[in-house]
């Protein structure tokens, strides 16, 4: 198929004027009103209605119209997406993280990415709440867990596990549970939610738990469970040093829940800027 006249109908379509279309596209009227006419007679068929007041799409001008736009928005992306392979990453980039996890592990490494290109600048908001990334600017955010938006993009950076553990000595004070109904003869230490999950027989299953501290800090809770203050359940970005080292010790573990996704997602645009797409690429290359 020849793509003469393509350009020119789309414009007319969208501006329902051959005048607004030609200054649009910087063709004269007489040029755009040219091709129109030899497109209508290359298909055969009659695209639009032509007044003196106003030109609207006839039925099989609005689903060539669909399609002709579909293909131009293609080719803009296609021509987006290669003139900025070489780009080299610059500008303001506005990202979102879970307070923890982006002061132990997103910021240091944006710290080193910054260091490797100097000419971008970041603003980064922690916060454990979700953040809305088209209404309030995001270019990025890291999500932890299950994703519910699906009108943003996403790429798995890492994932993570939740640990039940305790200390050595809490558990020769206290016994160690070895089934979800033993919790509720122990001291549970909570954060924001009164309940803990746990995988029974492959669903999930939340189990209510309480004790004497609340806490809506990971780094506090496991400071009080080091201090064999209770049983705690946590990510392994807060435990996983103190497992290691015996200082804590997992129970439960049958009822695990299974690993989680680390997730950067970023809003749906037609193509993704250097800038982002480089930081998500430094982050898939460094978190571990």
């Amino acid at each position: 198929m020849e793509w003469q006249g393509i350009s020119e109908f789309v414009a007319v379509a969208e501006s329902e004027s051959f005048t607004k279309a030609s200054q649009q596209i910087k063709l004269s009227t007489a040029q755009v009103s040219r091709q129109v006419s030899q497109l209508e007679q290359r298909l055969g068929i009659k695209l639009l209605y032509r007044t003196t007041r106003k030109v609207t799409l006839t039925q099989e001008g609005k689903v060539f119209y669909q399609h002709c736009r579909a293909v131009l928005d293609g080719l803009q992306n296609a021509q987006d997406i290669v003139q900025n392979l070489q780009n080299k990453p610059r500008g303001e980039l506005k990202i979102s993280a879970t307070v923890t996890y982006g002061e132990q592990v997103i910021l240091p490494l944006v710290n080193r990415f910054i260091k490797q290109y100097p000419e971008v600048g970041v603003e980064a908001y922690l916060t454990n709440k979700q953040v809305d990334l088209v209404d309030e600017g995001y270019d990025l955010a890291i999500r932890i867990g299950d994703l519910k938006d699906s009108s943003l993009m996403a790429r798995k950076l890492s994932k993570r596990s939740n640990y039940v553990c305790a200390s050595p000595d809490y558990l020769r004070q206290f016994g160690t549970p070895h089934t979800l109904s033993e919790l509720a003869s122990h001291n549970c230490l909570l954060g924001t939610l009164d309940y803990w999950r746990f995988n029974v027989e492959g669903k999930e299953k939340t189990v209510k738990v309480s004790g004497n501290v609340r806490y809506n800090s990971g780094y506090a809770l496991t400071q009080a469970a080091l201090q064999s203050i209770g049983i705690v359940q946590l990510p392994d970005y807060y435990t996983q040093e103190y497992l290691e080292s015996g200082e804590l010790v997992p129970v439960l573990e049958p009822y695990r829940i299974p690993e989680e996704g680390i997730w950067a997602v970023y809003p749906q645009n037609r193509f993704v800027s250097p800038k982002v797409r480089a930081l998500i690429d430094f982050l898939v290359e460094n978190i571990h």
